[in-house]
């Protein structure tokens, strides 16, 4: 199991934190996500590539920072 923590500096609320998640955990390979509020920090758990992570965040409306 691979963890990966992403900056997503648009993170505020419940809603951003609800819309990540279930974005992420749909993927395959995927067995946690984590959204802090506080850090504006995304962690996930799991095998699914960064790629379709990244991917994930950017559907649900939200940057993933650089």
């Amino acid at each position: 199991m691979t963890t990966r923590t992403y900056s997503v500096p648009e993170i505020s609320c419940e809603h951003c934190v609800n819309a990540i998640t279930g974005g992420v955990i749909k993927l395959g390979g995927v067995t946690d996500v984590t959204v802090n509020i506080a850090t504006k920090t995304v962690t996930v758990v799991g095998d699914a590539p960064e790629t379709e992570i990244v991917a994930a965040i950017d559907e649900a409306g939200y940057a993933v920072a650089s």
